[in-house]
């Protein structure tokens, strides 16, 4: 009998509970690794804010243990404790082994809720060897336990209290089984915690960690919620408008509005667009609504006060977002997210209602501040200008591209395949090091795109004038995919974007120029997951015939410990690189090149504002936060030949 014939009912396997959670947990919280591994924290977290949301929450604590074990504590209502109608058991069982559970469905538990699913806490449970939850709720205290998502105790009464302070308190331990490394960092923690203090105004959040000694603290509490966002994203800027615009209102229907914008003396535009506290990534109908608004408004109060001419072409879009930091935040009862990662609200009645308040509220504050207002037109009108001098340098480009033989670079040694995900490029720090890539590379499939020094920092600098970039312009025609507006991903000519520059402090910054122009200009890029950072090894180790590469100082010295224990009496010869043009074709094809054999980093962006707050404090004109990010990040750097 064939094995197609053998396919019946008994071959269909049924995972009761939280076995589909263990077996498949990225389809829960995206992936095993680090960001996987923080998401555990923010479910925990966002039932705590769900019950702050509906006004029964004033503090919430984190606390990273000892063991590396996370404890979240709020002063909510509790979780109900009483038996649950249909299941037969407690209700905070339910809410920890069951799926699709929890009071966010019928509308009578939580009015405002980020969790739409029931399923976050049941599934921290089911990703966790060991769960504990104690509930203080009328005059006694509760617990139970859990083990990698099963029950392991019945609810009990552990003690009473008379203090009249309810809530929850949950602690769980990741189960290093299922993800990659179950090492908490603390400021990826500390940025999203900073983030929810932020979008709810009033609610205190904690952040310990009593890995280190003294325990390390940061508390976060923000009267002015995202008014105070702005400030801090802004707070290495030079805003032009000092009085940041701001408001906060409750048009009824069970919909909430709140927004927040400052103009700096930047560039590029910062929007961050929310939905019950979710970042949504991709925007939708509130960032949609927002955008509109401030269009219109701008231009009507320009024309308005004869600041633009009658005659004369209205702002555009991006004329008028250029160098603008703006939060929107938007609460509603039933939000619809497109996507299971909820990176778009797709509630369409949003629009009107974000349009009409930002409309409204902008015309009074720019009325109410003149010489701001003017100060923001300028910045529109210049950014105008510059939008029009861009124009004519793409249009320029374009034209030369057509009236040459080729429209590809001369540095550029392109490969012969002509599928792009099949396809990578190398940005190479120098002539040197691109010689030796050239040499070693599969011509096939790895191109070689060779840089000369540092390119621009685009931090300081509008499109025309990196358009006028001759570094930059040789890749974006490489890439084929365009810039800003003009990016189009079905051009995109590689799936790879490698860069490849020396493990030392020229190499880092050259590493960092390049990200910053990708994060500012062509984020999609990053988004798409088409960026990596090659990881050249630092040392070459010969003992014998046996040759081996180490990528740290850290493997170095436990693979001499293992050489020198293996074999005492074989001379070791080491060789420091200190820079990739020291490597000859072979052995930079060997350690960095090679498909079968190189380590490469994937760059990511998972908090979008943190990436923001870190380009701007590495490459803004501000030396002071600058110095202070070097000092405070100077202990991790091990790798640089400083």
């Amino acid at each position: 009998m064939s094995a197609s014939q053998e396919y019946g009912a008994s071959q269909i396997e049924v995972l009761e509970g939280l076995k589909p959670v263990r077996l498949r947990p990225g389809m829960y919280i995206g992936s095993t690794g680090p960001a996987g591994l923080h998401h555990l924290v923010y479910e925990i977290v966002d039932n705590s804010v769900d019950e702050a949301l509906a006004g029964f929450c004033k503090h919430i604590t984190v606390t990273i243990e000892q063991d590396n074990s996370i404890t979240v504590t709020d002063d909510g209502r509790g979780m109900p404790v009483d038996i649950h109608p249909k299941m037969g058991i407690p209700a905070v069982q339910v809410i920890h082994t069951k799926l699709h559970a929890g009071g966010k469905f019928g509308g009578g538990g939580y009015k405002v809720s980020g969790g739409l699913h029931g399923v976050g806490a049941s599934v921290v449970n089911a990703l966790s060897t060991h769960m504990a939850v104690e509930v203080r709720r009328d005059g006694k205290i509760y617990k139970q336990e859990y083990f990698a998502g099963e029950t392991a105790s019945e609810l009990e009464i552990i003690g009473e209290y008379k203090t009249g302070k309810t809530g929850s308190k949950t602690q769980f331990w990741p189960d290093p089984t299922i993800f990659d490394e179950t090492v908490y960092d603390y400021d990826t923690l500390q940025h999203r915690l900073r983030e929810m203090a932020f979008l709810n105004k009033g609610l205190a959040i904690s952040l310990t960690d009593k890995r280190v000694s003294p325990h390390k603290k940061d508390d976060f509490l923000y009267e002015g919620g995202i008014r105070e966002f702005v400030e801090f994203l802004n707070a290495n800027k030079d805003p032009l408008n000092q009085t940041i615009f701001y408001y906060d209102v409750d048009p009824g229907d069970g919909y909430e509005v709140e927004v927040a914008l400052q103009y700096t003396d930047r560039y590029s535009e910062s929007i961050y667009s929310y939905a019950n506290n979710i970042h949504t990534i991709e925007g939708g109908f509130h960032e949609v609504g927002f955008k509109a608004a401030l269009t219109r408004t701008i231009n009507d109060y320009a024309k308005k006060n004869k600041l633009i001419k009658e005659n004369e072409s209205g702002l555009q879009g991006d004329d008028v977002r250029e160098g603008l930091t703006a939060v929107v935040s938007v609460k509603l009862t039933n939000p619809q997210f497109e996507g299971q990662t909820k990176a778009k609200l797709g509630n369409s009645e949003v629009k009107g209602i974000v349009e009409s308040n930002t409309s409204e509220q902008l015309m009074y504050f720019l009325e109410e501040n003149p010489k701001q207002a003017k100060l923001i037109i300028e910045k529109c009108l210049k950014a105008q200008r510059a939008r029009e001098a861009a124009r004519k340098a793409r249009d320029i480009s374009r034209k030369n591209s057509a009236l040459s033989n080729t429209s590809l670079p001369g540095k550029l040694a392109d490969c012969s395949e002509k599928d792009p995900a099949l396809s990578e490029i190398f940005l190479v720090e120098g002539d040197s090091a691109g010689g030796s890539a050239k040499g070693g590379r599969d011509r096939k499939r790895q191109a070689i795109m060779p840089l000369r020094g540092k390119i621009l920092n685009v931090e300081k600098a509008n499109e025309a004038k990196i358009l006028g970039n001759e570094e930059i312009k040789n890749m974006i025609t490489a890439f084929g995919c365009g810039i800003g507006k003009d990016y189009d991903e079905s051009k995109l000519r590689y799936h790879k974007i490698i860069i490849m520059t020396d493990a030392d402090v020229d190499g880092a910054h050259i590493r960092t120029l390049l990200l910053t122009f990708f994060f500012r200009f062509m984020p999609k890029l990053i988004e798409g997951g088409y960026v990596y950072a090659a990881q050249p090894p630092l040392f070459r180790v010969k003992q014998g015939k046996e040759i081996h590469y180490t990528y740290s100082d850290a493997e170095q010295e436990k693979l001499l410990a293992d050489l020198k224990a293996k074999n005492s009496n074989n001379k070791i010869e080491i060789q420091r690189y200190k820079g990739l043009g020291e490597m000859d074709d072979q052995q930079l094809w060997e350690t960095t090149m090679d498909y079968n054999t190189r380590t490469m980093v994937r760059i990511t962006v998972e908090d979008a504002a943190a990436a923001d707050e870190i380009f701007t404090t590495l490459m803004g004109d501000k030396v002071p936060p600058r110095k202070k990010f070097i000092e405070d990040n100077a202990k991790y750097v091990k790798n640089l030949d400083i």
